[in-house]
């Protein structure tokens, strides 16, 4: 069983850019109900179907995913069954204290919003928070992307 750990943060400033490697991303929900998901992703050409469900803990910030790679001959077909709702953004990697954050800074209607996560080992683990870190959204329900799709 898969289980992702991460936390969630509003960005501020554009300092996080310097030495960001950036990837284009197009997302869209088959399902995205309350605590359960069902996504699929193309990331610069690599096609994924992930599963996630609720959030666990008082942090919100552990759950269960399932992450599957796909034919990228099928992404346009089952991208057509997805609910009303694709997002469209650029994810910046960037190394911080030896930890990989992921920048999306989102396209369209969620323009400009600009979201940061950091994947953990352990939900007690020690994390520097880079200045541009601003506001933390973990656990925070309308941050999540299958509600922002809602409003793309």
């Amino acid at each position: 069983m898969g289980v992702e750990i991460e936390r969630k943060f509003l960005v501020v400033g554009d300092a996080w850019r310097d030495g960001a490697v950036p990837s284009r991303i197009r997302q869209a929900y088959l399902v995205r109900g309350p605590g359960r998901s069902v996504r699929i992703r193309d990331e610069d050409g690599r096609i994924t179907l992930t599963i996630k469900g609720p959030g666990s803990g008082l942090d919100g910030m552990t759950r269960d995913e399932f992450e599957y790679e796909l034919p990228a001959a099928d992404a346009d077909g089952i991208f057509a069954l997805c609910e009303p709702g694709t997002i469209d953004k650029t994810r910046h990697r960037i190394d911080v204290a030896g930890r990989t954050w992921e920048v999306d800074e989102f396209h369209g209607s969620l323009a400009p919003l600009v979201v940061a996560e950091v994947e953990l080992d352990d939900p007690a683990a020690e994390v520097v928070l880079p200045p541009w870190a601003g506001q933390e959204v973990t656990g925070d329900p309308s941050y999540s992307n299958g509600a922002l799709s809602r409003r793309a």
